[in-house]
């Protein structure tokens, strides 16, 4: 299978953060399946009953979350 990336990063306010992780727990546990919009094409990517999940904490200057979920 040939790899598809979609990487975006960006500045917004703590709560618009927290609006888009819930969208994403949302549609996970809903749908069984993650969305994502690009130039208008529409990506859906199925996701299976079990996951590997890890969360890496940072703390320092710079502080930082990290949620990382494969299959």
């Amino acid at each position: 299978m040939e790899l598809f990336e979609i990487e975006e990063e960006g500045r917004m306010s703590r709560e618009e953060a927290a609006k888009r992780l819930h969208a994403l727990a949302d549609s996970l546990e809903r749908h069984n399946e993650i969305e994502f919009v690009r130039d208008g094409i529409r990506t859906r990517v199925a996701v299976p009953d079990k996951v590997e999940v890890e969360v890496e904490l940072e703390v320092g200057d710079e502080s930082s979350i990290e949620i990382e979920i494969s299959w």
